[in-house]
């Protein structure tokens, strides 16, 4: 508990927003991102991104969540800083083998649902986000801001990876799919989207009004995973 002898007020708490700023501006720089890009990105005005900078995270979380997802970042690696090493970094495995995975077994994972990062065609290159998806009937749907940056234009050609990483066992996998994004407006469809996105909890972690459905409809699904080959990996060898 802090407490002060001379009568004053406690000492601030929580994360110091200058120390935010810092990571925004430098996070920035490493994406070449000016100002108002990340506005754009984070489905804000500059002016109000620059306020919230200014204001830290106590007045507005759902605006910092929105930033921390437009920069590529956790919520907690926003407001503090990375406290854990970057994935990948656990040590080779004893016996490594890559697997390429069947349509079966990519569908086994993603179908897990969670988060993933879209991958949307933008000048001046490809821009990659991560969303909260679900799987429905053989294909991926997200719910977005309609002018954010994770609004895939109708008939645009996209990719969409799904990932996990196991440090401690050095192992992983991963699956992208490629396909075509189209808009849900159809109220049935979108009804259905809803009571999904309700019984697997995938709602959006960044909160707000986000009434656009996008789906995609894959052409191509390949995965490949990493591991140790031995009797506990279920690996026997390249395939």
């Amino acid at each position: 508990m802090n407490t002060r002898t001379d009568g004053g007020a406690p000492p601030p708490t929580g994360p110091d927003p200058a120390g935010i700023a810092r990571r925004i501006a430098a996070r920035r720089g490493r994406l070449d991102l000016s100002e108002d890009d990340l506005a754009t990105r984070a489905g804000m005005a500059p002016s109000y991104l620059r306020h919230l900078v200014q204001a830290g995270p106590d007045f507005d979380r759902a605006g910092f969540l929105r930033i921390a997802a437009a920069l590529g970042l956790s919520y907690p690696e926003l407001l503090e800083g990375r406290s854990d090493p970057p994935q990948g970094q656990g040590g080779l495995p004893t016996h490594p083998v890559l697997v390429h995975l069947t349509d079966e077994e990519c569908w086994d994972r993603i179908d897990a649902r969670g988060v993933g990062r879209i991958a949307l065609p933008t000048r001046p290159g490809p821009t990659v986000v991560p969303v909260n998806y679900l799987v429905d009937a053989g294909r991926l749907a997200y719910r977005t801001y309609p002018h954010g940056a994770a609004a895939a234009e109708p008939g645009a050609a996209v990719s969409f990876q799904v990932d996990r990483v196991d440090d401690h066992l050095s192992s992983g996998w991963s699956v992208l799919v490629t396909g075509i994004a189209d808009h849900v407006h159809d109220p049935e469809a979108v009804e259905r989207l809803q009571r999904l996105e309700t019984e697997y909890g995938t709602q959006p972690w960044v909160g707000g009004d986000r009434p656009l459905w996008v789906r995609i409809t894959p052409d191509q699904v390949t995965g490949r995973r990493i591991g140790a080959v031995g009797p506990d990996t279920g690996l026997s060898g390249p395939a």
